[in-house]
């Protein structure tokens, strides 16, 4: 982590700490403007941390309202989302959703690895959910493009149960190797 991304994490935290939280802010835009010390403007300040500009607002909006009734666990956000409303998370998401998708310039996988991604994805039916492309819809995530090392942690927490707001998942990928998962995750973030 750079200097400039421990500065703007810092000041995240510093509002957390001294009560100034997002539902002190007046407007959206000064709300998301918490969102964006690590979430970026557009790419994250972390890789393991998810970008959400562009990403499907049902899906941002559920993320935030299962993160405010304990059922994702994030200490992080946790501090974050406490004292927001029902119309702050959705006015969130539409802000961050109507923001255009970034490159974060993720390598692309090999072909053997595409052709093994595609092999797994069609037996599980991931684009069932996810759609052609897995941009996804409605409350379903945009993956395709996103962060390597956020989608491999994500998935193998879906696999271990430490993140348990979508059990589905965690049954899905349950029946791949942490290898097939990691090509899962090589794939769509140079999709």
């Amino acid at each position: 982590m750079t200097a400039r991304h421990l500065l703007r994490f810092g000041f995240a935290v510093a509002l957390v700490g001294f009560g100034l939280r997002t539902a002190a802010a007046d407007s959206i835009a000064e709300k998301a403007a918490v969102c964006t010390a690590c979430h970026g403007e557009g790419k994250p300040i972390d890789k393991t941390i998810p970008n959400i500009y562009g990403q499907n607002e049902g899906y941002i909006y559920i993320e935030l309202r299962d993160m405010k009734k304990g059922q994702r666990k994030n200490d992080q956000m946790a501090a974050i989302v406490e004292n927001l409303s029902r119309e702050d998370m959705l006015a969130l998401a539409a802000y961050f959703a109507a923001k255009p998708w970034p490159n974060l310039q993720e390598p692309r996988a090999d072909a053997d690895e595409a052709n093994h991604f595609e092999t797994m994805a069609r037996s599980a039916g991931c684009t069932g959910c996810h759609q052609n492309g897995y941009i996804g819809a409605g409350t379903q995530p945009h993956l395709a493009g996103q962060n390597y090392d956020y989608l491999l942690k994500t998935m193998l927490d879906f696999r271990s149960g430490a993140r348990a707001n979508n059990s589905w998942m965690k049954d899905l990928l349950n029946t791949y190797s942490e290898d097939d998962i990691k090509v899962m995750a090589r794939v769509l973030a140079g999709h």
